[in-house]
């Protein structure tokens, strides 16, 4: 028996609203993603990854995002604890742990924790000295990073990792720190000569006390001396004896026979 017109739009009415409403009512989460549901303004828990399934016009959910985080902290002006005005930058990496607290007990939690890392960024570089904010930023960035993760636990949100980014100082501030270490090296280097001095003072005082000993080994000193001065043929050695020059005149005939008979 054929069915009516009639009939045959109500049953593909029917199959419309139906399909609609499975589409309605199946939802898919990312691996990565999980969804609080609330059912007439109640929490009823957090589902997925994969496939699950909500009643259309009485369920709602929201969509969390568990992975890892960046939020870029702007650049803080801030005075230093020994009164030194800075531009400080950070980075914040944090991960939402517990969905159901994320989206209960804070509206926006990465606004929340973006405020959050500025204010306590604030207070942190106010309690230190510039030396300890250039030189000592690991302690820094591990304190920070367990003072935020303290604060936000109780949304849910696991903060991994804080880092500064860059420290902006004053261009006057710049110009006495390049003058500080050009004295600093400058003083290094006065500290080397007259060391080397000292040492050089110390052992020549050794070989003055071993002359003093030994006068013969002053003597072979004195001439040899002489006889590389003597090589230079251009030049006038003086002497303070006869006795040493006639030394050095024999010396040096027989390095001139030494080297004629080399040639021969």
């Amino acid at each position: 028996m054929p069915l009516e017109p009639a009939t045959l739009f109500q049953l593909f009415f029917l199959l419309v609203v139906v399909a609609v409403l499975l589409s309605m009512s199946i939802k898919v989460v990312k691996e990565y993603e999980r969804a609080v549901i609330f059912r007439l303004g109640r929490l009823l828990g957090a589902k997925g990854p994969g496939l699950f399934f909500i009643i259309p016009f009485i369920d709602t959910f929201v969509k969390v995002d568990l992975r890892i985080v960046t939020a870029d902290v702007p650049e803080q002006r801030i005075i230093t604890k020994d009164n030194v005005t800075v531009g400080v930058d950070a980075v914040v990496y944090y991960k939402v742990f517990d969905p159901v607290k994320a989206v209960t007990r804070i509206e926006n939690y990465h606004y929340g924790v973006l405020m959050l890392a500025q204010t306590t960024l604030r207070d942190i570089v106010g309690q230190v000295e510039l030396d300890d904010l250039l030189t000592k930023r690991d302690e820094i960035n591990k304190r920070l990073q367990e003072i935020l993760d303290t604060l936000t636990d109780p949304w849910g949100i696991k903060v991994t990792a804080v880092t500064l980014k860059e420290v902006k100082l004053p261009e006057t501030m710049l110009r006495a720190m390049a003058k500080q270490a050009e004295a600093e090296r400058w003083r290094r280097a006065r500290i080397i000569e007259a060391e080397g001095e000292r040492q050089a003072a110390q052992i020549m005082a050794q070989a003055a006390e071993f002359y003093e000993k030994h006068p013969a080994a002053l003597r072979l000193r004195e001439l040899q001396t002489l006889v590389e001065v003597a090589r230079e043929k251009n030049l006038i050695i003086v002497t303070p004896s006869a006795s040493v020059a006639g030394e050095v005149a024999a010396m040096a005939m027989a390095m001139t026979k030494r080297a004629e008979g080399g040639e021969s």
